[in-house]
């Protein structure tokens, strides 16, 4: 069977990068922004931040782009932990969660300090 796993060269930056930092604190420093039992499920706020990665690391700088550039690229979908048959979550989607619930919080700075640290 084969998987994004199987499709990533070994010495690609985004493997170095999910060798050397670990996301998984992301969900506990994001929790406050999220409301436990309204609406439907969000997308993981680490997935939100590994994109915003994606796009630093690799200059898109739309977010249309980007979202059109994880479409198609296995290594950003391994990096994201989506299967090749997972939809990706839409630019507008995107964008709101980014306007409307990071920014104006210091969370983002936060998330990227923790990252060079």
């Amino acid at each position: 069977m084969v998987t994004c796993e199987s499709l990533i060269p070994s010495d690609h930056l985004l493997r170095k990068v999910e060798a050397a930092i670990d996301f998984r604190f992301i969900p506990d420093l994001t929790e406050a922004l999220y409301c436990p039992d309204n609406g439907r499920p969000p997308n993981p706020p680490e997935m939100l931040f590994k994109a915003l990665f994606i796009g630093y690391l690799f200059g898109i700088r739309s977010e249309r782009q980007l979202m059109r550039e994880i479409e198609v690229n296995v290594a950003y979908r391994w990096f994201l932990g989506l299967w090749l048959t997972d939809r990706v979550f839409d630019a507008s989607t995107f964008s709101q969660n980014r306007r409307h619930r990071f920014d104006g919080t210091e969370v983002a700075q936060q998330i990227f300090d923790r990252i060079v640290e």
